[in-house]
């Protein structure tokens, strides 16, 4: 009797289990549906081209409802009973209703009414173009579509940074001046050379003639009449609205509600409790350490000279530098194909999906970091990208080439996030909502595996990762002090140059971007540390048992989760390893 209560009660348990995650298979689906319809730049990058022949709704009506329904969505979530799911999906909810809150957040703290970035904005929205395909006629008539899509979706970027006025949540005016920058490079161009144009200069054969010449012909006129009017109304309101208004000030601490609005940016992009007090102390014993670590490489050099005597002659030394933008990349190129042999030494587990290299736009490049990447499409329909920045190549040393390639490609960022796109039944929302500080914490990690894989062999190159890892200390100390401890531009840049050897022009383009973008730059450093911390304990408790390999699969094996989701991850890898060895 006892037995079959047993049974009954299993039976009904797995039956309350199936009902739970259905209907929490069904909320994800429901959200799913919805995101795509309301992020089509985001449909774009993933390869599908339900949203390609337009910009997203960003009137202040559709803001305000899409925070409703975020809203909804969690209200749906916190119906089904955690304790009803395996352990995965729980995991998935929880990261669901993390990125929901996180938004709702951002909007009551009013900072989507201040999203305007260098690197990414209403100004350049034609850095899409990279994502986007153009395999039959249909592609080239949605881009036009897109095209003609831009003045309205400018004007409605217009009416939220009014409101951004209205209520006190303005960027800096350091970034819009150099967007006003950016945009004027765009009216500079001639119809013919126009970002927006680019598509239809070299144009397959599958397009006839006639009809490729209506087509160019269409998108001059769009440029000519519509698209360039918009870029200098928008040029107009900037310069003569917006900028007076803008603050003066570096740090978003500045602003009414300031220092409440950074306390959440750090926590939401570190994924864990700490303060800005607390990461700027970190930041300064980080960067304590290192510099250790650069007297000693100093040293192995010959140079007789102190820490900023060696930075400077880094700095200015023409033996350190390429003459082109095409020596440049093809160091890179060269760098790049180093790389992928070594990986087997470090990783049961290698992404199927390739990468490639390219150029950052010229557009773009004066203002943008020395590199990114750009993860491939959900759909297997494109690669990803390691994207270069060439710009003044005198002052892009060749020792920071490979800590760099490192980061952006493998073992870094596409090998990541190109592992994550490979992981069966994980839900679609969580290929579009990464967590920066695993992103970029396994990004910054990833640059000390060089070491492993052959790489930093003269000291120039281990200088260049030290570099690099003392970049990512900075910024801890730098983006707390500018936002919630009032530090100025130009105190943040003096003290980024006093302890990097980095060049002039990338610091000032980095503490700009701190600058538009607070918070974000804690991520790397905060998440390198959680993986270091367990990486020491893994090997300390397994001794000679520890395989590197094993470690990494599994840190990897469920994708970019919270640092504090990513410890209870590991741990319960970890007492599996110590189970298994005892036996």
């Amino acid at each position: 009797m006892r037995f079959l209560v047993l049974l009954l009660l299993g039976g009904w348990s797995a039956l309350v289990m199936a009902d739970a995650e259905q209907e929490l298979q069904g909320v994800f689906d429901q959200h799913w549906a919805w995101f795509l319809e309301n992020h089509p730049r985001q449909a774009t990058f993933r390869g599908d081209r339900s949203g390609n022949d337009r910009w997203p709704d960003m009137s202040l009506q559709a803001i305000e409802q899409r925070y409703q329904q975020r809203g909804e969505f969690l209200q749906q979530l916190e119906k089904i009973d955690s304790n009803d799911l395996s352990d995965e999906s729980r995991l998935n909810r929880r990261l669901l209703q993390r990125t929901l809150e996180s938004k709702r957040k951002r909007y009551e703290l009013g900072m989507v009414f201040m999203d305007l970035k260098m690197r990414q904005g209403p100004h350049n929205e034609f850095r899409i173009l990279g994502s986007t395909p153009f395999e039959n006629m249909g592609d080239y008539e949605l881009w036009l579509a897109r095209m003609e899509a831009l003045p309205q979706y400018l004007t409605q970027y217009t009416a939220l940074l009014d409101e951004g006025i209205a209520r006190q949540r303005v960027q800096a005016n350091t970034v819009v001046t150099r967007i006003l920058k950016q945009i004027e490079t765009v009216l500079a161009a001639a119809p013919g050379e126009h970002p927006y144009y680019q598509p239809f200069l070299d144009m397959p054969g599958f397009v006839p003639s006639d009809e490729a010449a209506q087509m160019r012909a269409r998108a001059t006129t769009l440029i000519t009449d519509e698209l360039n009017p918009a870029y200098r109304e928008f040029q107009r309101y900037l310069s003569e609205t917006y900028l007076p208004a803008s603050r003066e000030q570096a740090g978003v601490g500045s602003l009414p509600g300031g220092k409440t609005i950074y306390e959440f940016l750090a926590r939401d992009f570190t994924t864990t409790a700490k303060t800005p007090g607390q990461i700027h102390e970190i930041g300064k014993q980080e960067v304590a350490r290192i510099l250790s670590e650069m007297q000693q490489v100093i040293e192995q050099t010959g140079f007789d000279g102190d820490l900023q005597a060696f930075n400077e002659f880094l700095r200015t030394d023409p033996q350190f530098y390429y003459d082109t933008p095409e020596a440049l990349f093809e160091a890179y190129l060269a760098t790049s194909k180093r790389l992928d042999p070594e990986l087997v030494k470090l990783f049961g587990k290698l992404p199927r999906m390739p990468y490639g290299l390219r150029a950052i736009p010229a557009a773009m490049a004066p203002d943008t970091t020395t590199a990114y990447y750009q993860r491939p499409a959900a759909n297997g329909t494109r690669a990803g990208y390691y994207y270069v920045n060439l710009y003044q190549p005198e002052v892009r040393p060749k020792y920071e080439i490979e800590a760099l390639s490192v980061h952006e490609a493998v073992p870094g960022h596409h090998l990541q996030l190109a592992l994550e796109q490979e992981i069966e039944n994980m839900p679609a929302f969580r290929t579009v909502s990464s967590v920066t500080a695993f992103v970029e914490g396994w990004g910054l990690y990833s640059e000390s595996l060089g070491y492993q894989m052959g790489l930093y062999q003269d000291p120039y190159s281990r200088y260049g990762q030290l570099t690099y890892d003392m970049w990512r200390a900075v910024r801890l100390v730098v983006d707390t002090g500018m936002h919630y401890m009032g530090w100025t531009r130009q105190q943040a840049i003096d003290y980024f140059m006093a302890n990097a050897g980095k060049s002039e022009a990338d610091i000032v383009n980095e503490i700009d971007r701190y600058i538009e973008w607070p918070g974000q730059a804690l991520a790397y450093k905060i998440g390198q540390l959680k993986i270091l911390e367990l990486r020491s304990e893994a090997e300390q408790a397994l001794g000679e048992g520890f395989d590197i390999r094993s470690f990494h699969d599994n840190l990897l094996g469920a994708g970019s989760i919270p640092l504090d989701a990513l410890e209870e991850r590991m741990d319960k890898w970890l007492a599996g390893q110590l189970a298994a060895a005892s036996q």
